[in-house]
Protein backbone atom coordinates (compact mmCIF):
# COMPACT_ATOMS: atom_id res chain seq x y z
CA UNK A 1 0.00 0.00 0.00
CA UNK A 2 2.22 2.89 -1.09
CA UNK A 3 0.85 7.06 -0.78
CA UNK A 4 2.68 7.97 -4.33
CA UNK A 5 -0.08 5.20 -6.20
CA UNK A 6 -3.71 6.76 -4.03
CA UNK A 7 -2.33 10.49 -4.10
CA UNK A 8 -2.06 10.46 -8.30
CA UNK A 9 -5.53 8.86 -8.80
CA UNK A 10 -7.12 11.03 -5.44
CA UNK A 11 -8.42 14.45 -7.78
CA UNK A 12 -9.58 12.20 -10.13
CA UNK A 13 -11.03 9.47 -8.10
CA UNK A 14 -14.69 9.23 -8.38
CA UNK A 15 -14.42 10.01 -12.14
CA UNK A 16 -12.67 7.06 -12.61
CA UNK A 17 -14.61 5.08 -9.99
CA UNK A 18 -17.60 6.22 -12.13
CA UNK A 19 -16.45 4.68 -15.36
CA UNK A 20 -15.24 1.97 -13.78
CA UNK A 21 -18.49 0.31 -12.35
CA UNK A 22 -20.47 1.93 -14.99
CA UNK A 23 -21.72 -1.50 -16.16
CA UNK A 24 -23.25 -1.87 -12.31
CA UNK A 25 -25.83 0.90 -13.66
CA UNK A 26 -25.14 2.52 -10.02
CA UNK A 27 -22.86 5.30 -9.10
CA UNK A 28 -19.96 5.31 -6.14
CA UNK A 29 -22.05 6.71 -3.53
CA UNK A 30 -24.74 3.70 -3.90
CA UNK A 31 -21.53 1.45 -3.24
CA UNK A 32 -20.18 3.18 -0.44
CA UNK A 33 -23.70 3.86 1.35
CA UNK A 34 -24.46 0.12 1.46
CA UNK A 35 -21.75 -0.63 3.07
CA UNK A 36 -22.45 1.28 5.76
CA UNK A 37 -26.25 0.30 6.59
CA UNK A 38 -24.73 -2.89 6.69
CA UNK A 39 -22.29 -1.96 9.23
CA UNK A 40 -24.96 -0.10 11.35
CA UNK A 41 -27.13 -2.92 11.27
CA UNK A 42 -23.65 -5.31 12.71
CA UNK A 43 -23.32 -2.83 15.37
CA UNK A 44 -27.13 -2.62 16.33
CA UNK A 45 -27.09 -6.50 16.36
CA UNK A 46 -23.91 -6.57 18.33
CA UNK A 47 -25.33 -3.87 20.85
CA UNK A 48 -23.17 -1.44 20.30
CA UNK A 49 -24.76 2.03 21.68
CA UNK A 50 -24.67 5.83 22.90
CA UNK A 51 -21.35 7.51 21.59
CA UNK A 52 -19.68 4.97 19.10
CA UNK A 53 -16.01 5.99 17.74
CA UNK A 54 -15.30 4.84 14.24
CA UNK A 55 -12.39 4.30 12.65
CA UNK A 56 -12.28 4.28 8.63
CA UNK A 57 -9.43 2.82 7.80
CA UNK A 58 -8.09 3.27 4.14
CA UNK A 59 -10.72 5.79 3.79
CA UNK A 60 -9.46 7.63 0.66
CA UNK A 61 -11.49 11.01 -0.58
CA UNK A 62 -13.80 10.23 2.35
CA UNK A 63 -16.90 8.65 0.40
CA UNK A 64 -18.19 6.84 3.42
CA UNK A 65 -18.06 9.82 5.65
CA UNK A 66 -21.92 11.63 4.97
CA UNK A 67 -23.17 8.18 5.46
CA UNK A 68 -21.66 7.51 8.54
CA UNK A 69 -23.31 10.56 9.86
CA UNK A 70 -26.52 10.25 8.04
CA UNK A 71 -26.67 6.68 9.48
CA UNK A 72 -24.62 7.00 12.49
CA UNK A 73 -25.44 10.42 14.09
CA UNK A 74 -23.35 9.94 17.00
CA UNK A 75 -20.79 8.69 16.15
CA UNK A 76 -17.21 10.17 16.34
CA UNK A 77 -15.59 9.40 13.23
CA UNK A 78 -11.60 9.10 12.09
CA UNK A 79 -10.90 8.52 8.46
CA UNK A 80 -7.05 7.13 8.12
CA UNK A 81 -5.22 6.56 4.72
CA UNK A 82 -1.42 6.92 3.59
CA UNK A 83 -2.39 9.53 1.10
CA UNK A 84 -1.92 12.70 2.79
CA UNK A 85 -4.02 14.22 -0.51
CA UNK A 86 -6.71 12.07 -0.48
CA UNK A 87 -7.23 12.96 3.30
CA UNK A 88 -6.66 16.96 2.20
CA UNK A 89 -9.53 16.23 -0.05
CA UNK A 90 -12.13 14.55 2.27
CA UNK A 91 -11.42 16.94 4.89
CA UNK A 92 -12.29 19.94 2.16
CA UNK A 93 -15.13 18.05 0.78
CA UNK A 94 -16.58 17.01 4.23
CA UNK A 95 -15.25 19.88 7.17
CA UNK A 96 -15.71 19.50 10.78
CA UNK A 97 -17.37 15.71 10.19
CA UNK A 98 -14.38 13.67 10.88
CA UNK A 99 -10.98 13.79 12.27
CA UNK A 100 -8.08 12.31 9.90
CA UNK A 101 -4.76 10.62 10.74
CA UNK A 102 -1.87 9.26 7.67
CA UNK A 103 -1.04 6.02 8.08
CA UNK A 104 2.93 5.00 8.90
CA UNK A 105 2.47 2.33 5.95
CA UNK A 106 -0.23 -0.35 7.05
CA UNK A 107 -0.31 0.05 10.53
CA UNK A 108 -2.87 1.26 13.21
CA UNK A 109 -1.41 4.15 15.64
CA UNK A 110 -4.02 4.34 17.83
CA UNK A 111 -3.84 3.44 21.76
CA UNK A 112 -5.12 0.09 22.89
CA UNK A 113 -9.04 -0.03 22.73
CA UNK A 114 -9.87 3.19 20.77
CA UNK A 115 -12.86 1.75 18.83
CA UNK A 116 -15.91 0.48 19.26
CA UNK A 117 -16.16 -0.12 15.11
CA UNK A 118 -13.31 -0.56 12.70
CA UNK A 119 -14.66 -0.11 8.83
CA UNK A 120 -12.00 -1.14 6.38
CA UNK A 121 -14.17 -0.61 2.37
CA UNK A 122 -11.93 -2.45 -0.45
CA UNK A 123 -8.74 -1.71 0.97
CA UNK A 124 -7.13 -5.34 2.09
CA UNK A 125 -6.25 -6.55 -1.54
CA UNK A 126 -3.93 -2.96 -1.67
CA UNK A 127 -1.92 -4.56 0.90
CA UNK A 128 0.46 -7.33 0.32
CA UNK A 129 -1.57 -10.56 1.63
CA UNK A 130 1.49 -11.32 4.10
CA UNK A 131 0.89 -7.90 5.96
CA UNK A 132 -2.94 -9.17 6.75
CA UNK A 133 -2.09 -10.99 10.07
CA UNK A 134 0.09 -8.42 11.58
CA UNK A 135 -3.05 -5.39 10.40
CA UNK A 136 -5.58 -7.44 11.85
CA UNK A 137 -3.71 -7.78 14.90
CA UNK A 138 -3.59 -4.38 15.46
CA UNK A 139 -6.89 -3.41 14.93
CA UNK A 140 -7.97 -6.44 16.96
CA UNK A 141 -5.67 -4.04 19.93
CA UNK A 142 -7.08 -0.89 19.14
CA UNK A 143 -10.85 -2.45 19.09
CA UNK A 144 -12.74 -2.05 22.60
CA UNK A 145 -14.22 -5.03 24.64
CA UNK A 146 -17.07 -6.54 22.03
CA UNK A 147 -15.86 -4.16 19.39
CA UNK A 148 -16.77 -4.57 15.89
CA UNK A 149 -14.49 -4.82 12.30
CA UNK A 150 -16.74 -5.09 9.14
CA UNK A 151 -14.02 -5.52 6.24
CA UNK A 152 -15.69 -5.13 2.85
CA UNK A 153 -13.72 -6.80 -0.50
CA UNK A 154 -14.14 -7.47 -3.64
CA UNK A 155 -15.22 -11.06 -4.91
CA UNK A 156 -12.65 -12.86 -6.61
CA UNK A 157 -15.33 -15.58 -7.70
CA UNK A 158 -17.71 -12.92 -9.81
CA UNK A 159 -16.05 -12.61 -13.42
CA UNK A 160 -17.70 -9.20 -13.81
CA UNK A 161 -16.28 -7.81 -11.05
CA UNK A 162 -12.54 -9.21 -11.26
CA UNK A 163 -13.02 -8.10 -15.06
CA UNK A 164 -13.89 -4.33 -13.57
CA UNK A 165 -10.73 -4.61 -11.01
CA UNK A 166 -8.76 -5.62 -13.81
CA UNK A 167 -9.50 -2.79 -15.74
CA UNK A 168 -9.46 -0.29 -13.12
CA UNK A 169 -6.60 2.09 -12.59
CA UNK A 170 -5.97 2.32 -9.05
CA UNK A 171 -6.36 -1.48 -8.80
CA UNK A 172 -3.43 -1.57 -11.07
CA UNK A 173 -1.69 -3.84 -8.01
CA UNK A 174 -4.31 -4.80 -6.49
CA UNK A 175 -4.37 -9.19 -4.95
CA UNK A 176 -8.03 -10.11 -4.27
CA UNK A 177 -8.63 -11.68 -1.76
CA UNK A 178 -10.55 -15.12 -1.09
CA UNK A 179 -13.00 -14.87 1.67
CA UNK A 180 -11.73 -18.00 3.38
CA UNK A 181 -7.93 -16.39 3.21
CA UNK A 182 -9.80 -13.84 5.32
CA UNK A 183 -11.73 -15.45 7.33
CA UNK A 184 -8.07 -17.40 8.31
CA UNK A 185 -5.85 -14.41 9.01
CA UNK A 186 -8.97 -13.18 11.10
CA UNK A 187 -8.47 -15.93 13.65
CA UNK A 188 -5.02 -16.17 13.39
CA UNK A 189 -5.75 -12.35 14.23
CA UNK A 190 -7.89 -13.57 17.73
CA UNK A 191 -11.42 -12.65 16.16
CA UNK A 192 -14.10 -14.45 17.04
CA UNK A 193 -17.79 -14.95 15.54
CA UNK A 194 -16.59 -14.32 12.02
CA UNK A 195 -18.82 -14.35 9.78
CA UNK A 196 -19.16 -13.80 5.66
CA UNK A 197 -21.91 -12.44 3.95
CA UNK A 198 -21.82 -12.34 -0.10
CA UNK A 199 -23.56 -8.86 -1.51
CA UNK A 200 -24.64 -6.90 -4.76
CA UNK A 201 -26.06 -9.78 -6.57
CA UNK A 202 -28.43 -7.67 -9.05
CA UNK A 203 -27.41 -4.85 -10.94
CA UNK A 204 -29.11 -0.87 -10.50
CA UNK A 205 -31.10 -2.52 -13.80
CA UNK A 206 -32.66 -5.00 -11.60
CA UNK A 207 -33.05 -3.06 -8.25
CA UNK A 208 -36.50 -4.26 -8.04
CA UNK A 209 -34.89 -7.65 -7.12
CA UNK A 210 -32.78 -6.39 -4.49
CA UNK A 211 -35.12 -7.43 -1.62
CA UNK A 212 -34.36 -11.28 -2.02
CA UNK A 213 -30.68 -10.16 -1.16
CA UNK A 214 -31.03 -11.31 2.53
CA UNK A 215 -31.83 -14.70 0.85
CA UNK A 216 -28.53 -14.76 -0.75
CA UNK A 217 -26.00 -13.84 0.88
CA UNK A 218 -24.54 -17.50 1.36
CA UNK A 219 -24.16 -18.10 -2.49
CA UNK A 220 -20.60 -16.88 -3.48
CA UNK A 221 -21.35 -14.59 -6.78
CA UNK A 222 -22.33 -11.26 -5.25
CA UNK A 223 -20.31 -8.51 -6.48
CA UNK A 224 -18.97 -8.13 -3.04
CA UNK A 225 -18.73 -9.99 0.47
CA UNK A 226 -18.35 -8.71 3.88
CA UNK A 227 -16.44 -10.06 6.58
CA UNK A 228 -16.92 -9.40 10.25
CA UNK A 229 -15.69 -10.00 13.44
CA UNK A 230 -15.77 -8.73 17.00
CA UNK A 231 -13.35 -8.69 20.09
CA UNK A 232 -14.02 -11.05 22.71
Amino acid sequence: MNEAEFDKFADEYRNLHLTNIKASGENPEFFAEYKIKDTVLLASKSGIKGPINVLDYGCGVGNSIPFFKQHLPNCELTGADVSRKSLDIAEARFPGQASFIVLPGANVPFEDESFDIIFSACVFHHIPHGEHISILKDMWRTLKHNGLLVIFEHNPYNPLTVKAVNTCPFDENAVLIKPHQLINALKRANFLLIQCHYRIFFPGQLRTMRFLEPLLTWLPLGAQYYVAAHKA
